[in-house]
């Protein structure tokens, strides 16, 4: 999965335990940090460290060798995404580049000269998904939209929720997969999937194409509204998630867009702190 890191830093991550591995953060000329069991940590050549002074360190050539690996040797073939800031490795690794920005016409065009990679590592969780599903969909399909701060198992959550739909219902499910992180592992055998194609297009596209019951997504932005909003329109339910740290945060589009809303808890990755209805009342 993570073969396109430095080889010493692939050979240091393999003494981990990899299912409390979340995160890994190169930084040109600086330590490499990795989140591990929710705590950012230096890594050593032998593993983790509390010292700086005895971490692996990386270059800028470390970091575009990275990348190039990851898309597969042609970063020709991941620049749309690379212009967005990430690219999405095998497996649904996801990659944040940080670096110098490339713009033409006032549009981004690539990143050059990058300076950090932080590289998600995606888990897959069966069962972690059953909680919401017995609490807000077992007695009826309904949209619900997930909520915390980045990197507390949102897409791990709805990457299960889509195998349980599958696996208890007759639902046909889409998953409209931007990033290319939802749709890595058991997503369940009714579920199809849309790769690579912004919101807008791939609700567009699924709606008349697939004729799916539920849709499932990740990261909403406002900008992303109107599309969920044709589908709940056109009485297809939506699973999706965003980044609110509490409920209060949430604006009122969404309020209008799904019927309930799990908090996540901020302490505990994938841990739910609370269920909101779409007037806030708290769902027991």
């Amino acid at each position: 999965m993570l073969g396109f890191l430095p080889p010493i830093v692939r050979e240091s991550i393999r003494l981990l335990n990899a299912q409390k591995l979340y995160e890994i953060r190169l930084r040109a000329g600086k330590p490499v940090t990795v989140n591990f069991a929710g705590e950012y940590r230096y890594l050593g050549a032998y593993g983790l460290t509390d010292f700086s002074e005895k971490a692996l360190y990386c270059d800028m050539q470390d970091l575009a060798d990275c990348v190039f690996r990851a898309g597969k040797y042609s970063v020709y073939s991941v620049e749309e995404q690379i212009k967005n800031g990430f690219i999405t490795a095998e497996n649904g690794v996801r990659i944040g580049i940080a670096g110098e920005y490339v713009f033409e016409k006032g549009q981004p065009l690539t990143i050059r000269n990058f300076t950090s990679l932080c590289i998600r590592v995606p888990h897959e969780i069966i069962g972690c998904g059953v909680e919401i599903y017995q609490r807000c969909l077992r007695d009826k399909m309904r949209s619900v939209l997930i909520v915390s701060s980045p990197g507390l198992g949102k897409t791990t959550i709805l990457r299960d929720l889509s195998r349980i739909v599958s696996e208890n219902t007759r639902q046909n499910v889409l998953i409209c997969d931007e990033r290319g992180e939802i749709s890595v592992g058991n997503t369940g055998n009714s579920c199809d999937v849309l790769r690579f194609s912004d919101k807008k297009n791939a609700f567009e596209a699924g709606i008349r194409a697939m004729r799916p019951d539920m849709m499932i997504t990740d990261e909403l932005s406002m900008d992303d509204c109107k599309a969920v909003e044709k589908a709940v329109s056109a009485g297809i339910c939506v699973l999706a998630s965003a980044h609110f740290s509490v409920f209060s945060n949430i604006k009122d589009v969404f309020l209008d867009l799904f019927e309930r809303f799990v908090v996540l808890d901020e302490r505990e990755i994938g841990k739910i702190k609370c269920i909101y209805d779409n007037k806030g009342r708290v769902i027991n």
